[in-house]
């Protein structure tokens, strides 16, 4: 008798089950009968159409055997199913399969440790199988959710949790290969399948000791090593997953790593979360990249509302993300990235701003510490804003350059994208100051081949405005972005500091010849360049740093842009800085005169060697010589040391101490520099910009200085003073929107005079000329009629003709405007 069937009954059994029953010996620890296992082998290849047959009557009797606990004829039929299964790729295997798969999953179900890993094994051995065709109907709702329920066990037992869960994590991995290899391998990256599968793999991660051998690129562990580590297994499953991840469901693989890392707190502190994306970075195709960083946007937005060092965390989390994409392909998210940024880095300053208002006259600890941590989170910003930005090519640099410059708010201006109405002078002053950060790191490293590519018109106008703030931290700013600008050939690190520089030749300057663009640039903006120099050295609360920036960004200009016309111009710039401390008319304090007229003689030292005019050299080496004997508080070296005796006032007569235009034209005049202007003193045009800058004294009148032909004294001049009366103020008010009218006049011609090119004012000037000219012509030549007695001469001038001794009898000029 055999399983309770007399002989003669089992004689008239089906051949399938008789084969079926044989492999099973008497005593189960003898194992499976080969001998029977390979006839049945070879039949189940002979006729494929019982193979679905052999398949439900294996699992009847699997069944019934756990039922039992018989487990040791459960190990053997698990056994005989995996040879099937190894041997037998017919077409008629869909219907076995199934019968397989149901086997498995009541191994699954039972509660013994061994059987789910019995159940496990057979399923992995499985997955690995290709199958010839792919089945349409074969769904494994059930081994995702029961792999990823043992991945969480918790038996007492160490051991057996340790294999419990080693099981679940290889389960895991066995389903994702085999479903990615099948043609309905969409089926697994559903939601609900991920939300199952990746916070399990996150589970057994999170038991890494050394988190940071593990974030670079995926490695190949040993046998042993992936056998043994729960961790370790489930970071490669994890890396498997991610990297067959495709452009339609990144996402949802992505989503779930937020939920589990929001679920247990492991944003603060985030060592764990940032090594899961560093992972996810690296394992990813890199076209997806910037999928990963849209969902870390869409996270950070999700929870701007939570503590700060959450935030921080996720930005930090979005730094090392940026920082590995920048390498490869972002798509569109960069302006997405910074927009974002921005939006928080204003909300941050928001929330510091209004915790500080509403615990006003009670400094309390917890205040102060959100305070801090507000910083950590606007700390965290600019750095990605600067490793982003640093990171991206020159094109893209530009356009994020432009991108951020227009957020930074001016005062007086409401139309800024970046709304900073509610916050107030301070919440503004800090937006503008970390904005600036952010930019500096962005500029850093950048290097245009032509100045006009790194200093637009739409760039450089808004980027100078802070440079006329009260504020010196902004002013400084301004100054260290000018540099990184300008300087293409790394000098600036040379002329660190200021100092008196006895040999610039050992600095051993790089520099190129100026080109056309270079030219071209100077002529368009270098007077918008003189100007912030000339009123940045005005401000009364400059420190040793800023006077340090201002002459390093004299010295860059003389390098990469200056011509002999240059040249020319920051000489005239000079002598006005020099005659700002000695006339004083802004009340300076005596260290702020100083700390100019050091200014003035550390650049025209380096000024005066970088173009190699000996007389030049040897005046100011004179003026240099004289003051380190009777007035070193004019030298840099004195002057910026901690304990400097100041002079009580300056005397105006000791043209020894001074640089002298009149020395300085003679010098150069010898070498065939044109020194006509020289003559003209350099005065700085105003612009809107004094007003939208907040300066404590807004000039209010405009001085244009015009030299038609050197030497030429205007003695007539328009007496513009009147005495204000009631009537004339009436006047005043009543001609209110046509005055508006004339500013707005002026300020135009003033810009165009400022911007345009020399060649294009010259060529309007000139056309202009002639046009007066001819109409003159046309006018004396229709209205002068012959009188009978000459009755004088006059002289008539209009633009380069001149009409002298021209009879006058009878003249009429009925459409004749002197401009």
């Amino acid at each position: 008798l055999f399983s309770g069937v007399c002989c003669c009954c089992a004689a008239l059994r089906p051949r399938y089950k008789r084969l079926v029953d044989n492999i099973f010996p008497e005593d189960p620890k003898d194992g499976l009968v080969k001998a029977d296992m390979e006839k049945l082998t070879f039949y189940a290849v002979s006729a494929p159409e019982k193979l679905d047959r052999i398949g439900a009557y294996l699992a009847e009797r699997l069944s019934r055997d756990v039922v039992r606990h018989r487990y040791g004829y459960v190990l053997i039929a698990m056994e005989a199913l995996d040879q099937l299964l190894m041997a037998c790729h017919s077409q008629s295997i869909k219907p076995f399969v199934e019968s397989f798969l149901h086997m498995v999953a009541k191994l699954l179900e039972s509660g013994e440790p061994k059987l789910q890993v019995l159940g496990t094994n057979s399923f992995v051995k499985f997955a690995n199988i290709e199958e010839d065709t792919p089945s349409y109907h074969r769904r494994y709702d059930f081994f995702v959710s029961r792999f990823s329920a043992m991945c969480h066990s918790c038996d007492q037992d160490p051991e057996i949790q340790t294999e419990i869960r080693i099981a679940g994590i290889r389960g895991i991995q066995g389903v994702v290969r085999k479903t990615v290899n099948d043609e309905l391998r969409a089926t697994i990256w559903e939601p609900q399948h991920m939300d199952k599968i990746v916070p399990s793999l996150l589970f057994n991660m999170q038991k890494i000791e050394d988190i940071d051998s593990r974030v670079g690129p995926p490695s190949s562990p040993t046998g042993g090593e992936k056998d043994e580590n729960p961790a370790v297994l489930a970071e490669n499953c994890f890396r498997e997953l991610l990297g067959r991840a495709t452009y339609g469901n990144m996402n949802n693989a992505v989503r779930p790593v937020f939920a589990h890392l929001d679920h247990h707190r492991l944003w603060d502190p985030n060592e764990f979360a940032v090594s899961c994306f560093k992972i996810i970075m690296y394992s990813i195709q890199a076209q997806y990249s910037h999928h990963v960083i849209q969902e870390i946007l869409g996270h950070l937005d999700a929870r701007k509302r939570d503590s700060p060092r959450v935030r921080a965390g996720i930005i930090q989390v979005l730094l090392e993300a940026v920082a590995i994409a920048a390498k490869g392909s972002i798509g569109p998210t960069v302006l997405e990235v910074f927009n974002t940024l921005l939006k928080h880095l204003r909300i941050s300053v928001d929330f510091e701003l209004g915790d500080r208002r509403s615990s006003a006259g009670s400094a309390t600890f917890s205040t102060s510490s959100k305070e801090s941590d507000e910083r950590i989170v606007q700390n965290a910003i600019i750095q990605t804003i600067g490793f982003f930005g640093s990171n991206l090519p020159d094109y893209q640099r530009s356009e994020i350059m432009m991108f951020i410059m227009g957020k930074v708010p001016v005062f007086g201006i409401t139309s800024q994208s970046l709304d900073t109405s509610h916050l107030g002078d301070l919440g503004t002053r800090r937006i503008q100051i970390m904005l600036l950060r952010s930019l500096l790191m962005v500029t850093s490293g950048y290097k245009a081949t032509a100045i006009t590519n790194a200093l637009p018109a739409p760039f450089l106008d808004p980027l100078l405005s802070p440079s006329l703030m009260e504020d010196s931290e902004l002013r400084q700013l301004v100054l260290e972005i000018l540099h990184n600008l300008i300087d293409r050939h790394d000098n600036r690190a040379k002329l660190r500091g200021i100092r008196i520089i006895p040999d610039v030749s050992d600095l051993k300057i790089k520099r190129d010849k100026i080109s056309r663009q270079d030219v071209s640039f100077m002529k368009k903006h270098g007077q918008q360049l003189y100007r912030h120099i000339y009123l940045g050295c005005k401000e009364d609360d400059n420190v040793q740093k800023n006077f340090e920036l201002l002459y390093t960004s004299l010295a860059l200009i003389t390098i990469e842009l200056a011509n002999e016309e240059v040249v020319i111009d920051l000489i005239r710039l000079a002598i006005a800085l020099q005659d700002i401390a000695i006339i004083n008319e802004d009340n300076l304090p005596m260290f702020n005169r100083c700390g100019v007229m050091a200014l003035v003689a550390a650049y025209l030292n380096f000024l005066s060697q970088m173009i190699a005019v000996p007389a030049f050299c040897q005046h100011v080496s004179k003026v240099i010589e004289t003051r380190s004997l009777e007035a070193p508080y004019f030298l840099p070296e004195t002057i910026f040391k901690d304990k400097c005796n100041l002079p009580k006032s300056l005397e105006k007569d000791e043209k020894n101490l001074f640089f002298l235009t009149n020395k300085i034209a003679e010098s150069l005049g010898g070498s065939g520099y044109s020194v006509e202007r020289l003559s003209v003193p350099y005065v700085p045009q105003v612009t809107d910009e004094d007003r939208l800058s907040r300066r404590k004294s807004i000039v209010d009148t405009v001085s244009i200085q015009v030299d038609i032909l050197p030497g030429n004294n205007m003695e007539d001049k328009i007496d513009n003073t009147e005495e204000i009366t009631f009537e004339a103020l009436k006047k005043a008010i009543d001609n209110n929107g046509l005055e508006e009218q004339e500013k707005e006049k002026r300020r135009l011609v003033i810009e165009k005079f400022q911007k345009a090119p020399f060649e294009e004012i010259a060529a309007q000037c000139e056309t202009k000329a002639n046009l007066l000219h001819d109409r003159l012509a046309q006018i004396l030549e229709l209205t002068i009629r012959p009188p009978p007695s000459p009755s004088g001469t006059m002289t008539i001038t209009a633009g380069h003709a001149h009409y002298q001794s021209v009879p006058v009898y009878e003249m009429k000029f009925p459409d004749l405007c002197v401009y």
